[in-house]
């Protein structure tokens, strides 16, 4: 089975992400899709496994299969769990809406070392850039404030809200280059400290709810395996002389 057929015919969610999803969209602001798809048990029989994510098939789509997508987010990933939390929900079928029911499952004070490890080395290479080129590259200082702002309000409340609301203006301002870097670093710092006072008060549990989302993944994989394998179905086209889809 291609990887675009996987995406085509065995999504169970898909969504719209960045700039979109977060609020932040301008004139001329790309349209970034993420899915998850399931591969058919029947395809995890064979030595050739199917993939654990496909790059389009449409330009900026991006697709995990289901048991990937569950382990970065019980790992806290925040490109993931963002996901997830789409305000932008574009399909989801019945095990799509249970796999969005599940997601309180995933959240943990986990993400506290997660998402500061990755705005961490972000803010690595906007010092870098600063030091070799004289500024940042301001979308990117743009979005690693938006993360650190996600973050620590996840902390504190225990909801994951990626829409940066009343946010929307002063950030835009420093992606415009209009903010000093110095009060950018500053905004920052102040960013990463508030993150570590509300991980030490969070309500959210220190591990996700790994057997919950396990116990999911197992149920969806059960029922897929009395659905008919593929490749029969296949081999049935080739025996009666035709190829699948041209009854």
């Amino acid at each position: 089975m291609q990887p675009e057929a996987l995406v085509r015919d065995h999504t169970i969610y898909s969504c719209v992400m960045g700039s979109r999803a977060f609020g932040l969209a301008t004139d001329g602001s790309d349209t970034d899709r993420r899915g998850v798809f399931v591969a058919p048990t029947a395809l995890f029989w064979r030595f050739e496994k199917p993939p654990t994510h496909v790059d389009g098939p449409a330009e900026e789509q991006f697709s995990w299969e289901l048991e990937r997508f569950c382990e970065l987010a019980l790992r806290a990933n925040p490109n993931v769990l963002e996901c997830l939390h789409s305000p932008l929900v574009e399909y989801a079928d019945d095990t799509g809406r249970e796999l969005i029911a599940l997601r309180g499952a995933f959240l943990s004070r986990q993400a506290h070392e997660t998402f500061a490890r990755y705005a961490l080395g972000q803010r690595h290479k906007l010092e870098a850039d600063v030091r070799n080129h004289g500024a940042p590259r301001w979308k990117h200082a743009m979005h690693l404030l938006r993360l650190l702002m996600s973050v620590r309000d996840l902390l504190r409340t225990g909801e994951l809200t990626i829409d940066v609301g009343d946010g929307r203006e002063p950030l835009l301002a420093v992606k415009r280059g209009e903010v000093p870097w110095p009060e950018v670093e500053s905004w920052m710092t102040r960013l990463a400290t508030e993150t570590d006072e509300a991980y030490r008060h969070s309500p959210l549990p220190a591990e996700p709810d790994r057997r919950r989302v396990e116990d999911f993944l197992i149920r969806v994989r059960r029922t897929s395996a009395l659905q008919p394998d593929p490749y029969d179905e296949l081999v049935q086209g080739v025996v009666h002389g035709r190829s699948i889809g041209q009854d």
